[in-house]
């Protein structure tokens, strides 16, 4: 189980609501990948749409949705959506975003950190998007963040995890304050939420590598179970890496051998 600010969660993969080409391809991957909790952009949709316009119609029942301040370069702006969010959606919980870089999309770590801050104090269980940097990491674990989101690379890159030893510190450092660590943008594939699993991540965040896929349903699956088996090589412990090879037999006691 996946425990957040002290509620819990059965599966660790976490989907994001862009991108899709319709509302139905987009409820078709949430039942697909069998998620408890999406992210969801505030400033993108019309809540307050009718019917089938309205994204919230078509979230499956009992899915958690963590809105996200995404499209905000400040930390003031995050702040204003953040509280709106609160108000439309009637949760404290919120995914912290505050871009530096319209072209890169890299978050700005200042900005965040102030911004993360001052919604603690303001009651909000706030997870942080992050460059992957240990030090900031652990400031926000100061600042009483609910988890760290660091990215494994740039937002709908599809590069993978580019900082895998950079990602193994943050999990020490988050650790330090029993807080999980969420790898959050730049998967493309199964093998990248595998591989950010096995480096020790609690859940990944992903949005892209699905609402783009070539068939996005196939696509959750193959992520929930690469998410599900990441976990599961995390948790048995992998073999060490050795220069040379270890035969597979023992040497020992083989017929015809002195």
């Amino acid at each position: 189980m996946l425990s957040i600010a002290g509620k819990t969660f059965g599966n660790r993969l976490i989907l994001g609501t862009g991108k899709y080409k319709d509302f139905a391809t987009m409820k078709a991957c949430y039942e697909a990948a069998a998620v408890d909790m999406v992210t969801l952009a505030v400033r993108r949709f019309d809540l307050g749409a009718k019917g089938e316009d309205n994204i919230l119609n078509w979230m499956p029942k009992g899915l958690a949705l963590l809105p996200n301040t995404a499209g905000c370069y400040t930390g003031d702006e995050a702040l204003r959506v953040a509280r709106l969010a609160r108000e439309a959606l009637e949760t404290n919980w919120v995914k912290l975003e505050v871009i530096g870089d319209p072209v890169s999309l890299y978050p700005d770590g200042e900005e965040t950190l102030r911004a993360a801050a001052i919604l603690v104090k303001e009651g909000f269980v706030v997870l942080p998007y992050v460059n992957a940097d240990p030090i900031l990491a652990r400031k926000l674990c100061e600042a009483g963040c609910a988890a760290v989101m660091p990215l494994g690379s740039a937002i709908g890159s599809g590069l993978g995890v580019q900082n895998p030893h950079v990602l193994q510190i943050i999990r020490e450092v988050v650790g330090q304050f029993g807080l999980p660590l969420v790898v959050d943008a730049g998967v493309g594939t199964a093998s990248d939420a595998a591989v950010a699993m096995e480096l020790g991540a609690d859940a990944v965040l992903l949005n892209t590598a699905v609402a783009e896929a070539q068939d996005p349903v196939k696509m959750a699956q193959a992520m929930d179970l690469a998410v599900r088996s990441g976990r599961l090589a995390f948790e048995a412990g992998r073999m060490p890496r050795r220069l040379y090879a270890s035969a597979s037999s023992p040497v020992a006691g083989v017929v015809g051998r002195t």
